[in-house]
């Protein structure tokens, strides 16, 4: 019963979100009405008394949350050390992963460096 009237009671307050969600320029979920006042907000059926309650405080436009990219540092740290690099992890042959011709090359450069400072 209780949720009844609770789904009866939030669909009353549609068409304020909608109102709300255009005067703030932000997308429905990110509007928070204020359960103490929600009698007053219900009531509420043009923009300007819309607009009146968004200045009073009584409808906030929520703060954007950002993408913390912490967890991929962490991640790509562990990489460094060696983690999360085994056999399972591979995709492609090891010459597609790291050259012959690459190593060649790296080895040859490191040669002739040798040989110049002699």
């Amino acid at each position: 019963f209780y949720s009844l009237l609770f789904f009866n009671f939030m669909v009353k307050l549609k068409m304020q979100k909608r109102l709300a969600s255009s005067i703030l320029k932000c997308g429905k979920r990110k509007i928070w009405m204020d359960p103490n006042e929600i009698e007053e907000i219900s009531l509420t059926d043009s923009r300007g008394s819309m607009k009146k309650l968004i200045k009073d405080g009584c409808v906030i436009k929520k703060v954007h949350r950002k993408h913390s990219r912490n967890s991929i540092k962490l991640r790509k740290e562990a990489k460094t050390i060696g983690r999360h690099k085994g056999i399972g992890k591979r995709e492609g042959t090891s010459n597609a992963r790291n050259s012959d011709k690459m190593v060649w090359v790296i080895k040859q450069r490191v040669l002739r460096n040798i040989l110049k400072k002699i």
